[in-house]
């Protein structure tokens, strides 16, 4: 007995129907959009800071707040000296007063660091006004640098071993060198670093030993 075709089934439920549609219009959704650098290609730079301002809001209370300028106080370049200076300057010019040589550009003082405990002003000003003795004298007149350096070396050797505690260098003004001081600064960096650890402070010597040409070491 011969079997019989069956007709093809029909189904009212189609979830499948329209995927292909759907599908479609995902892509065309998806395609990425113009960036914002080629569509601002066609604005002009007034469109795009007004674009950008277009948020921004006045505040009136600002606009309406006094602004003062500055006062500029106007200075003189060259500030005259008061009286008492004028009469200072008179008294030194005419011999009548000695020069303050502390005040002068030509003045050094220094103290170790290892002895900040002690007041500075208070330890120059005591050394500078000859407060300390002077036990010895080296006389630097005449020498080059490496002549100086030696024989400063030396001193200090033989002070050390007769357990000075003062003494006095003279190192000239150096006026007449077209190079400046140049003794005095070499003495100088000398006592600040080479010697240091024998140094506790020096400090330049008063008129009458030598003022600005010498100088009071005292050593520990």
């Amino acid at each position: 007995m011969g079997s019989k075709k069956r007709a093809p089934e029909s189904f009212s439920f189609h979830p499948f129907e329209n995927l292909k549609d759907a599908i479609g219009r995902k892509i065309i959704a998806s395609a990425p959009a113009p960036s914002a650098e080629k569509r601002e290609e066609h604005c002009s730079d007034e469109d795009l800071f007004t674009a950008a301002m277009k948020e921004v809001r006045e505040i009136k209370e600002f606009s309406q707040m006094p602004v003062q300028p500055a006062r500029v106080v106007p200075r003189s370049r060259h500030a005259s000296p008061g009286p008492d200076a004028m009469q200072i300057l008179e008294a030194v010019a005419k011999g009548r007063a000695p020069i303050n040589l502390p005040d002068t550009q030509e003045y050094v003082e220094w103290v170790n660091p290892a002895y900040s405990s002690f007041h500075r002003g208070h330890i120059t000003g005591r050394l500078h006004r000859g407060l300390f003795s002077v036990q010895d004298c080296l006389d630097l007149h005449g020498f080059i640098v490496d002549e100086a350096e030696a024989a400063t070396e030396r001193f200090f050797k033989e002070a050390k071993v007769k357990g000075l505690h003062c003494i006095k260098i003279i190192h000239g003004r150096g006026l007449r060198s077209q190079n400046g001081p140049v003794l005095k600064n070499a003495l100088i960096s000398w006592l600040t670093f080479r010697f240091r650890k024998d140094v506790i402070a020096f400090t330049s010597a008063r008129q009458c030993d030598g003022g600005l040409g010498a100088i009071y070491v005292l050593l520990k």
